[in-house]
């Protein structure tokens, strides 16, 4: 047995063995932690007076405890920013089961509260770096959870074009693999090309919370400079959320949100959603004849082989609020999708007829348990194995420029790569999670996360080849521990410890005999092991003014893409990659205030510091068509990022972030030189290091008809310009950049009949700026939308 599974099942065992303290039988006292407005409350301490019993509501603010005797009983709860709740219960021959409302601490406030992600999310309330994002706010808008992330202050989302483009999320400077995605805790790693943020609907998430710098234990997984959490509805409801949109480029996009519970605990969820668009938006290009070689710079055009589709459906069958059981649901997720490549890394190379496709078929399963054992021991078990395919079809012997001409050649061949490859990843991860709440200020976690990958290689053109036959196998295991103290409500403190191990397995091609078209192939295994840890402090100096501090010692193992590569992703692969690790600093202060009772503000400030070592970056190839990853011997960044909102009563809220990141390359000597690196101490090329948003709505309550109500809508993104190589290459007029971008988007909402109908209309780009991404890739230009939304949620009766 490995180290890790025996730390993994020795501590187990110790949380089982305390189960000597379990309660005898008896009835379940239940109940849902809101505020005024409705909004849930996470995360409040609930207890039952001279008793032992105390516990955390969960994320949606829902407490349950079992196993409770007849009698009478005082109820007690708190949380951060809310008056103190006392009520007298009678448990006789049944269950309790009740809603609690707390009143906000801040009462000069009176009818107002701050309109957005802070006060409405009590996320944000951990010791950890984190903002939540209310993605309820944006269920009437066309966002995918990508550009909805992309209003977050320290995010970027980075994407090589229209819907269904590759994207990639940045978090103070760090990016792509590096920042771990999840589904309500579960690694979104195995999800496949039909299930990725870019083109996930934002109806599918409750709030989306982003976690900067160091990672929570509870959410496995390696990552090296933060996370982000997309939590869905998981309360058990009957409810539909339908919505359907068009708009420019042909795009269209639907998605179908539904969820039965039945009084017995039978419960069945179903999310389906599709987007389409032919991505025919316009370019500004440099552009040349096939024939004559004619040059026509920076010419206005239409993407012309950009169409991207996908449909995907994910079903949950199961039981939730039994005593063995608090949840238990099977599923299954299905999709495929189909994508047009139209460049390649870069906007210089066009095709005209690649393209790829793939699928997702992915059973799940969902198991959690409140008081395993014992009183406080929570258990979550969650697994999945993607048997999805991918292809990449590469046959046609065309040269494409930007004007759509086409040059036609004799024999075989590929605009980039002749190939009919398909490959299945056959990829699954499992999830184990464990909490134990010794009492109100001790508790004790344990996390593991275990992945595996297999990759399986074709091409109907080469059958026999070799290359397709070599292994390409990993299994990475992610275990943790960690221990949290909380004092009085107002200091809270985790630390923990994370240990990381990887097995690769691959070959490299030699010629044993030294003639010409000799090759074999000799295989390896390699094996890695590290151990990070980390701790985070918050502190209430006042109800309305926290102080928070965190640090991690992160690592991240190189994941399979970055190892074997991907084809449809313009992805080379490297086989010499070695983890990545970081010291990660952070500080921040939040505060909330008010004035003359309708007016309501919050600042936002934090600090960051990185220390990265092997640091995994991406570099354009050698004739730039495709990106490969390479390591950095070192590199540091610090920054700040800060937020201000507004508020007045529920009619006005604007806000503004901003976020600088000054990342440096601090390998003095690369491998193999004895002088100084000519890019010592440069800005690390092609990521933005100045970027913010501004955003602010009007709202008009009970327009026209009372519970119908109109929003107006305006977001501003900026971003400073940045250069795509090293600052020191080259010279000054020759150096290529990605210049300053303004991006403004208006949207204008009518909600009917207290939001179950709704009608969105949406401008994006609105001055039809050019807009680009990672290596000068141009973004949509402007384009209007329509949106139509049905919601019924039989609980809100």
């Amino acid at each position: 047995m490995t180290t890790h599974k025996f730390l993994f099942f020795s501590i187990f065992f110790f949380f089982s063995v305390l189960s000597h303290s379990q309660q005898n039988q008896g009835f379940f006292v239940s109940g849902e932690v809101t505020e005024n407005s409705g909004q849930t409350i996470p995360y409040a301490t609930i207890s039952i007076e001279k008793t032992n019993f105390s516990m955390i509501s969960d994320e949606n603010g829902s407490f349950v405890f079992k196993n409770i005797k007849p009698g009478k009983y005082t109820l007690k709860i708190t949380a951060i920013g809310f008056s103190n709740y006392k009520k007298n219960i009678e448990v006789s021959l049944a269950d309790v089961n009740f809603k609690v409302r707390l009143e906000n601490e801040l009462n000069e406030l009176e009818s107002v509260t701050v309109l957005g992600r802070t006060a409405t999310d009590k996320v944000n309330k951990q010791a950890y770096n984190v903002t939540a994002l209310d993605a309820k706010k944006l269920h009437n808008t066309t966002l995918d959870l990508s550009h909805a992330l992309d209003r977050v202050s320290g995010v970027r989302v980075r994407e090589a074009g229209g819907v269904g483009s590759r994207s990639e999320l940045s978090i103070n400077g760090f990016s792509g693999n590096q920042i771990k995605v999840f589904i309500d805790g579960v690694p979104m790693d195995n999800f496949g090309s039909s299930f990725q943020l870019n083109n996930i609907p934002v109806n599918l998430a409750d709030r989306v919370e982003v976690y900067k710098g160091v990672v929570p234990i509870w959410l496995g997984g390696d990552a090296l400079g933060g996370a982000v959490n997309i939590v869905t509805n998981s309360k058990p409801r009957t409810y539909v959320d339908a919505s359907y949109s068009f708009g420019s480029f042909n795009t269209h996009r639907s998605a179908v949100n539904a969820g039965y519970t039945a009084k017995s605990g039978f419960t069945t969820e179903i999310n389906a959603f599709q987007n389409y668009s032919d991505n025919n938006y316009w370019v500004n290009v440099d552009a040349a004849n096939l024939f004559s070689g004619q040059y026509y710079p920076n010419q206005r055009v239409r993407r012309f082989h950009d169409n991207y589709h996908n449909e995907t459906v994910v079903v949950n069958i199961g039981i939730t609020g039994k005593k063995y059981a608090d949840k238990l649901l099977f599923g299954l997720t299905a999709g495929q999708n189909k994508a047009d490549i139209q460049t390649g890394a870069r906007m210089e190379s066009v095709f005209g007829s690649v393209y790829s496709k793939g699928n997702i078929l992915m059973p799940t399963v969902k198991y959690q348990v409140k008081d395993l054992f014992t009183k406080g021991l929570n258990f979550n078990l969650t697994g999945n194995f993607n048997f999805g395919e991918e292809k990449n079809i590469d046959t046609v012997y065309i040269r494409y420029n930007w004007f759509g001409e086409s040059r036609k050649f004799d024999g075989l061949g590929g605009e980039r790569s002749r190939t009919l490859r398909k490959f299945k990843n056959n990829n699954g991860i499992a999830t184990a999670n464990a909490t134990y709440s010794l009492n109100e200020r001790h508790s004790f976690m344990l996390n593991n996360t275990f992945n595996t990958f297999d990759r399986k290689e074709s091409d109907e053109l080469v059958p026999e080849s070799l290359v397709y036959k070599q292994p390409k196998k990993s299994q990475k295991n992610v275990i943790g521990l960690g221990y949290k103290f909380d004092y009085n409500e107002k200091w809270s403190t985790s630390v923990f410890l994370k240990d990381y191990s990887l097995k690769t397995t691959y070959s490299r091609s030699y010629n044993p005999s030294g003639n010409t078209g000799d090759i074999a192939y000799q295989q390896y295994v390699d094996h890695t092991s590290v151990m990070g840890y980390g701790g985070a402090t918050s502190y209430y100096i006042r109800q309305n003014l926290q102080v928070k501090g965190s640090f991690e010692k992160s690592y991240r193992l190189p994941n399979p893409q970055e190892i074997f590569g991907n084809v449809n992703e313009n992805i080379a692969g490297n086989l010499d990659l070695k983890p990545e690790t970081s010291n990660n600093f952070n500080a921040g202060v939040s505060y909330q205030t008010s004035f003359r009772k309708v007016n309501a503000m919050t600042f936002d400030l934090n600090f960051l510091y990185r220390d990265a070592r092997d640091f995994i970056r991406s570099e354009l190839n050698i004739n730039q068509t495709m990106q490969t990853n390479v390591n950095q011997g070192r590199v540091t960044n610090y920054g700040v990022d800060t937020e201000i909102r507004y508020s007045y009563k529920n009619r006005f809220t604007a806000g503004v972030n901003m976020t600088y990141q000054n990342l440096r390359n601090m390998t003095k000597y690369e491998p193999g030189q004895e002088y100084v690196s000519l890019f010592y101490k440069d800005r690390v090329p092609n990521i933005p290091y100045l970027f913010g948003n501004f955003d602010a709505t009007i709202f008009f309550n009970d327009f026209i008809k009372k519970g119908n109500n109109l929003s107006v809508g305006y977001n501003l993104l900026y971003v400073y310009d940045y250069y795509l190589s090293w600052p020191s290459r080259g010279i000054q007029s020759s150096k290529l950049d990605i210049p300053t971008q303004f991006n403004h988007d208006i949207n204008i909402v009518y909600t009917l009949a207290d939001g179950k109908y709704n009608i969105a209309f949406e401008c994006k780009n609105a001055l039809d700026n050019k807009l680009y991404d990672n290596f000068s890739l141009q973004k949509p230009s402007r384009g209007f939308y329509l949106k139509f939304r049905y919601f019924f949620d039989k609980s809100r009766k």
